[in-house]
């Protein structure tokens, strides 16, 4: 397993925010402390190429000048812009490790599936998986599926993905829920809402059939919005998710046969580290 990581991600943060710099340091510390043989790589940042596929110029000036708060969720912070660049490119150096036959997960802040086209939104400035998507095609790969297992449904990689014949796409997310998105499926976007509460066993059925699939449109690479807090104890949803459930998703991940490359979007609850933990475990099984 290669972890992209830059501890630069963690500088940023606000008082009572859910996006905890704390979340992020314990996960690298337990992952380096049971996993000694996997390896540690500092991300390059994105250009404006791969920006740009994905983003309008006016949106990309806007996080570069950054000087008010673009929502309640998603502060002006200082250098967000260099911290948004990182977390970019180690999305695409992620995509680009799985297409050399590694597996590799990008373990950065912030995350991106929540960022439009134009739009800064739900702790997301840039849209790190569509921009990751959008470079493997530009780089070889014919067809990329996208599967979103965060509790919130990815509007922002949907907005950017979707009609590209070229990439299929697969949320499974809380609904209703932030942010009020993802009821329906259309084109090339496969939505799965889940109403909170649901049993486990049929959110993790969901969650099979649409990699199921993402794996039937036969593409050359998977990249997964892993998303961590679809987990019982999480503050911000009421899913029913556990532990092994995440473990289980890793396994699947191993058993398929196609290229992959996750990268870490939300969770919130301070299990975050043993999620995550499980969930490449399972991955890196042989």
């Amino acid at each position: 397993m290669i972890i992209f990581h830059d501890p630069r991600c963690v500088e940023y943060s606000s008082l009572g925010h859910p996006e905890r710099p704390g979340r992020i340091t314990g996960s690298v510390a337990i992952l380096k402390n049971r996993h000694s043989e996997w390896e540690w790589r500092e991300p390059t940042v994105a250009d404006e190429i791969a920006l740009l596929r994905a983003h309008s110029p006016a949106h990309i000036a806007r996080i570069k000048m950054a000087v008010r708060d673009f929502d309640t969720d998603t502060p002006a912070y200082p250098n967000i812009y260099e911290h948004a660049l990182r977390s970019s490119g180690a999305a695409i150096e992620a995509a680009r490790a799985a297409v050399r036959g590694e597996r590799a997960f990008s373990l950065i802040r912030p995350p991106g599936h929540h960022a439009m086209r134009d739009r800064a939104m739900g702790f997301c400035y840039f849209s790190n998986i569509a921009i990751a998507a959008l470079d493997a095609l530009e780089n070889g790969a014919k067809r990329v599926s996208i599967w979103d297992f965060d509790a919130h449904h990815g509007n922002g990689t949907e907005a950017i993905v979707a009609n590209n014949p070229q990439i299929r796409f697969a949320s499974i997310h809380q609904f209703p829920a932030y942010p009020g998105t993802g009821a329906k499926s259309f084109a090339n976007i496969d939505n799965y809402p889940v109403a909170p509460f649901t049993p486990r066993a049929r959110h993790v059925h969901l969650a099979e059939h649409a990699l199921e699939k993402l794996i039937a449109f036969k593409p050359d690479l998977i990249l997964v919005s892993a998303g961590f807090d679809a987990y019982s104890g999480d503050p911000l949803v009421q899913m029913t998710l556990e532990q092994e459930d995440f473990a289980k998703f890793g396994d699947w991940l191993r058993k398929i046969g196609v290229p992959a490359a996750a990268v870490l979007e939300g969770g919130y609850s301070g299990e975050l580290p043993e999620l995550i933990d499980a969930f490449l475990t399972a991955w890196s099984s042989r």
